[in-house]
């Protein structure tokens, strides 16, 4: 398996290539140069697998330049009771993505259960494991350089934290992530961890790592990876909860289901379209969107326009507080039919700070095709949608998870399972929770004070030379 770039100018790699590299020297994304096919019978003895075994199966597909016994044993030490049993049912913490029913045909898919208590540690924890083995393998050091809107850098950091060859460099807005999310971050004292806190929005953090990571000689010479979902292997590691939610809610493989995904960045759900092009029987892949709509904008209308910094909005679901959705180019490059061209037309407009229309071609005629739907949630649909998920069905549900719901609602077609993605537990956006409820939200034993332990952050402009800068002298 090689992986190619979505822009068409840099060479097929294979695995461990790309899960060092990051983005392609042409500034595209990877993705594997084929979506292999599962089929009925292959389905059919999934279905009972653990989710370790599970995920080493899927992952085969996807990597063989390691050899099978590694891949196993690494697969089995990233997904562990130990790793994630913060389940909101103890007696199903061994699942490891536990699905809860709130009625029949309407389920959550827990996916929180990590070590920071978010979606991004199921991707995350692999990605720590992977890095080390493959550094190790070949002898080399890596310099991380990501961004966050608030899930993935604490994931990251967990994840990397202690890992030989691995320093880890993390952007993150100033000032607009929730009190739990910065504490989870800047509290952590590894000396191969480093926070900088960007004042500005998440877009200008992304855009200083695309800037870092399109810089091929600083690249070389510093070793940049990247662990946001830019990465190929985060996105593999979250296909495999598709299935395991797929499973858990059906009894046979001629059944389907649809999936409601909180999306900002368009990783999560960039993940279950490739489930999909895999042969997953997904019937509808709905994204829900918070105030910054970019991304349901275009499956209504097909115009892609990503937002400028004074126009995104800062919002109760932060981790979604995003105008550049960067794993929309994966999704754009099957949607026009994997022609590279056209992907780096559409996005030589896009890197210019502009926007692209598909509403009048071949490409959005494609869309019902790949079975997507959109919807969009405000703060006000968020507080509803807690109290109403709280007091109907006795659930906690975070903000992010309550955007997702919100739009599951409206659009759920009741023969078809629906399954909303739970994207992190409610402590980490305790203040929407009270404003919701009047309830403090139940936090883990070992996470009780976190606001209160001491706090290491460099706090600076957004420019990429501060940036550089701060690396070198880091290395």
């Amino acid at each position: 398996m090689k992986y190619i770039s979505t822009r068409g100018k840099s060479p097929a790699l294979p695995f461990s290539d790309i899960l060092l590299g990051g983005l392609a020297p042409d500034g595209g994304l990877y993705l594997p140069e084929r979506y292999p096919v599962v089929d009925e019978k292959t389905l059919a003895s999934w279905r009972k697998l653990s989710y370790a075994e599970l995920a080493c199966e899927i992952f085969s597909l996807y990597v063989d330049d390691i050899p099978a016994a590694d891949l196993k044993a690494l697969t089995e030490k990233t997904y562990t009771q130990k790793t994630y049993h913060f389940s909101r049912d103890s007696a199903k913490a061994a699942d490891i993505t536990p699905l809860t029913s709130l009625e029949p045909g309407l389920h959550l898919l827990e996916l929180s259960n990590g070590p920071t208590l978010a979606f991004k540690d199921m991707a995350m924890q692999l990605l720590g494991n992977l890095f080390e083995y493959v550094l190790a393998r070949r002898g080399e050091e890596i310099n991380i350089l990501g961004a966050t809107s608030g899930d993935t850098g604490s994931a990251a950091e967990y994840a990397m934290r202690g890992k030989q060859g691995v320093r880890v460099f993390m952007l993150s807005p100033y000032g607009k992530m929730s009190a739990f999310q910065r504490a989870q971050m800047y509290s952590l004292q590894d000396e191969n961890i480093y926070n900088i806190a960007v004042r500005g929005m998440f877009d200008d953090a992304q855009d200083i790592v695309k800037a870092v990571s399109n810089d091929a000689g600083f690249k070389a010479q510093y070793k940049i990876g990247a662990v946001n979902s830019i990465n190929w292997a985060r996105v593999m590691a979250q296909v495999v909860y598709y299935f395991k939610g797929y499973f858990e809610a059906t009894a046979s493989e001629d059944e389907k289901v649809s999936f409601c995904v909180p999306s900002g960045n368009f990783g999560n759900i960039c993940a279950g379209h490739v489930a999909r092009m895999m042969g997953l029987p997904i019937a509808k892949l709905v994204c829900a969107t918070n105030e910054n709509d970019v991304l349901d904008e275009f499956f209504r209308t097909g115009v892609y326009r990503p937002r400028q910094t004074a126009e995104t909005y800062v919002t109760s679901s932060p981790s979604m507080d995003i105008s550049k959705a960067s794993n929309f180019e994966r999704f754009a490059f099957d949607l026009v039919g994997r022609d590279s061209t056209v992907v780096r037309e559409l996005w030589s407009k896009v890197d210019a700070g502009g926007s692209f229309d598909l509403s009048k071609t071949p490409y959005f005629e494609r869309l019902p095709e790949f079975g997507f739907q959109s919807g969009s949630s405000s703060h006000s649909d968020r507080l509803a949608t807690i109290r109403y998920c709280w007091e109907r069905y006795r659930a906690l549900i975070d903000t992010h998870t309550a955007d997702g719901l919100k739009v599951a609602l409206e659009v759920r077609d009741e023969a078809v399972p629906m399954l909303v993605l739970e994207t992190a537990q409610a402590v980490k956006f305790a203040e929407t929770i009270q404003e919701a409820l009047d309830l403090e939200p139940p936090r883990p034993a070992d996470l009780q004070g976190i606001e209160n332990l001491p706090q290491r952050v460099e706090i600076m402009d957004p420019d990429v030379n501060a940036v550089k800068a701060f690396i070198r002298t880091h290395c």
